[in-house]
């Protein structure tokens, strides 16, 4: 299970820099600045926890799969950006505009989270192949 946590950790961590890259570079930012922090690493790691989630729905439908995963991932960045926020004070993401809610989540990235969930199946059945300790 360690070895998951880190590498979901990992995993996400890469991703946010090219996801907020790839956001510098629409901006008009040609050096493609990208970043993360060190609190995200350890958001990222807890998707080690969604596994028995997908165990338990990998059989549904991918659009019911995908619309469940948005919703998990809402919660999840909901709590721990308020968690981080009110115990720590600490504002890891600040999301702005009419889709924003508190500055926490928004909901026009329905899109894409739907897309990172079934990204994270893809990634929970590799695992599963390659890491024989799944489960300790």
């Amino acid at each position: 299970m360690i070895k998951r946590y880190i590498i979901y950790g990992l995993i996400g961590w890469n991703t946010e820099v090219i996801w907020t890259g790839l956001h510098s570079l629409m901006v008009g930012d040609l050096r493609l600045s990208g970043f993360t922090n060190l609190w995200m690493f350890f958001i990222y790691g807890l998707a080690v926890f969604l596994e028995p989630i997908h165990d338990i729905i990998s059989r549904w439908r991918w659009i019911i799969r995908g619309i469940i995963w948005v919703f998990v991932i809402w919660g999840i960045e909901y709590a721990t950006g308020f968690i981080l926020e009110n115990i720590i004070n600490l504002k890891p993401w600040i999301y702005k505009g009419p889709y924003a809610i508190d500055g926490l989540i928004r909901l026009d990235y329905f899109p894409w989270w739907f897309a990172a969930g079934l990204i994270f199946e893809k990634i929970h059945k590799t695992l599963d192949i390659y890491i024989l300790d799944s489960r300790l």
